[in-house]
């Protein structure tokens, strides 16, 4: 006969119970939240995103329980594009993509605000006296594809003049198109903060510059992934955000380290002078400008109102053809605690 447990063991055996009982669900939430995130972006692995591509030197991802797998892209488009053939989680994307894509029934949501300073312009040399968006009536202007935030962004600010897209001829040029500039291939071309930098050193020469921004600071681009993902992978995503946030905090505060390994990562980073231009702007662009209180946003946070206002733009201009309630696409609480 087996001698009856003693009232220690049984407090004891019941501790133990207890605490396998919370624990299991912390267990169990943990790993619900570590696993791959493949992320569709617009570019191909650019200086602009450094913070993503050291992930093999620096392991925010990793350190998050993130494998982190970058899927590039030729323009906003595209990255929607995979998200919803399931090739990715998230999509690296433009809000007009964002916009077009809800427009066409497709269901999803954006999660972080990657750069909420827009940082999208329309350049012309000096010479062809283009300074206000009504110049633009007419002529040649050179986008990096029909799918990129640059074509989105020059509609946006010809719908500030009255214009449309058939006042104007769109070419594509892709990323390099001050070339085409130079040369008379185009009367313009829409570019990024960064493509003008890099433009400027290599000698594109007095130029004038009209900033999307001046006319509506909208967002530059978005985290968004597909309703079904959101809805089966938040403690994931959740933890996907808190890895970015974490990278993006690390170049804001170590820009020449970036600059430097970006040698290394980004395709076109072999000059670290103008990787470091190009980090400096990026950091910039993702610091939100303060909210009505005065009070700075934290890296993430959306401005649902110039959002809403973007959208209303893109039905302006035909671009859309049904109303996006903004608030309803957009989970503004789902960054992660800082």
């Amino acid at each position: 006969m087996y001698p009856s447990p003693s009232r220690r063991a049984l407090l004891a055996a019941a501790a133990g119970f207890a605490v396998t009982s919370l624990v299991a669900p912390l267990v169990r939430a943990q790993a619900a939240a570590s696993g791959t995130i493949t992320l569709a972006g617009w570019s191909k692995p650019i200086s602009e995103i450094t913070n993503l591509l050291v992930e093999p030197d620096k392991g925010f991802f990793k350190a998050q329980g993130v494998e982190l797998v970058y899927l590039p892209g030729a323009g906003g488009g595209d990255a929607i594009r995979n998200i919803l053939s399931g090739q990715a989680d998230v999509a690296f994307t433009d809000p007009g993509s964002f916009f077009m894509a809800l427009d066409k029934g497709e269901k999803l949501r954006a999660i972080y605000d990657i750069y909420p300073q827009n940082v999208f312009n329309v350049v012309s040399l000096k010479s062809a006296n283009i300074t206000r968006p009504q110049d633009l009536k007419g002529k040649r202007i050179g986008v990096y594809s029909l799918s990129s935030g640059t074509r989105q962004n020059l509609l946006v600010l010809l719908h500030q003049a009255g214009l449309t897209e058939a006042d104007v001829e769109i070419v594509v040029t892709g990323v390099l198109n001050f070339a085409p500039l130079l040369q008379g291939q185009v009367d313009a071309t829409a570019a990024t903060d960064t493509g003008l930098l890099v433009g400027r050193r290599r000698g594109v020469g007095e130029v004038n510059v009209m900033e999307v921004r001046d006319y509506i600071n909208v967002s530059s681009d978005l985290f968004v992934v597909r309703e079904q993902v959101y809805q089966q992978k938040k403690p994931l995503l959740r933890t996907f955000l808190r890895a970015y946030r974490d990278s993006a905090a690390w170049m804001q505060a170590q820009p020449e380290e970036a600059a430097t390994l970006a040698t290394r990562r980004a395709i076109d980073g072999r000059d670290r002078e103008v990787n470091l231009g190009v980090i400096l702007l990026r950091n910039d662009a993702a610091i939100a400008p303060p909210g009505p209180d005065g009070a700075q946003r934290v890296l993430g946070a959306f401005d649902l109102g110039l959002l809403q206002r973007a959208a209303d733009a893109y039905r302006d201009l035909g671009l859309i053809q049904h109303p996006i309630d903004v608030a309803s696409v957009v989970d503004t609480g789902f960054l992660p605690e800082p």
